[in-house]
C-alpha cells in the first residue's frame, strides 16, 4: 500500500501510458457494470479503511473544486457572512455556467489537515474520492487525474490493474 504522495505523484507520472492503456483495457473490457462497480467499492472500502485522509489532505491542496450556488449558500451561512461576501473574498468563475472556483489553493479552509468548516463543506468535498458512486467506467478520467493527488485512488487503480489486467508492478 503506497501513501507517500510525493510517491504516488513520480509513480504516476512513470505509468500515465500504462493507466491510460489500462483505461482502455477498462473501456473494451466484457463485463457488466454492477460487476466492474462491486469490484470497484471493495477495493474502495477495504483500501479507505487503512488511509486517513487526515493525515495528507492532498486533495483539498490540489484540487481546484467547482462550486455551485447551494455550496456557496451552505459555506457562506457556516462562516457567517453573506454568499456575495463569499463569493467576492474566496471564488473566481469556473469553467461551467453558474460554476465558481476557490481563488487560491490549497483550498482556504484547510487547517492542519482538517476542514475548519467541514459541516458546511462543498458536495464534491462529501463525495470525493467519488469511489463510491456506480458507472467507473464512465469516470475512468477523473480517477487517472486523482490517481496522482490521492493516496485511496492510487491504490484502487493499482489493486485493479493486477486484479484484471494481471498488472502485479506495485513500484
Amino acid at each position: 500500500m503506497e501513501t507517500d504522495i510525493s510517491r504516488i505523484k513520480r509513480l504516476s507520472e512513470k505509468k500515465e501510458d500504462e493507466n491510460w492503456g489500462f483505461r482502455a483495457f477498462l473501456k473494451g473490457f466484457d463485463m457488466p457494470l454492477k460487476k466492474m462497480d462491486r469490484i470497484v467499492h471493495r477495493l474502495y472500502k477495504q483500501i479507505s479503511s487503512q488511509i486517513d485522509c487526515t493525515k495528507c489532505a492532498n486533495c483539498c491542496r490540489e484540487i481546484q473544486i467547482g462550486l455551485y450556488k447551494e455550496d456557496i449558500k451552505k459555506l457562506s451561512k457556516g462562516i457567517e457572512i453573506s454568499a456575495e461576501q463569499f463569493r467576492k473574498r474566496y471564488l473566481a468563475k469556473g469553467g461551467e455556467a453558474g460554476e465558481f472556483i476557490f481563488k487560491e489553493k490549497p483550498c482556504p479552509f484547510l487547517n492542519n489537515n482538517l476542514c475548519s468548516h467541514y459541516n458546511y463543506r462543498p458536495k464534491v468535498c462529501r463525495s470525493y474520492p467519488h469511489l463510491h458512486k456506480n458507472d467507473f467506467v464512465f469516470r475512468l478520467i477523473g480517477v487517472i487525474q486523482n490517481s496522482s493527488v490521492c493516496p485511496i485512488v492510487f491504490n484502487v487503480y493499482e489493486h485493479l490493474k493486477a486484479e484484471l489486467w494481471n498488472v502485479n508492478d506495485f513500484d
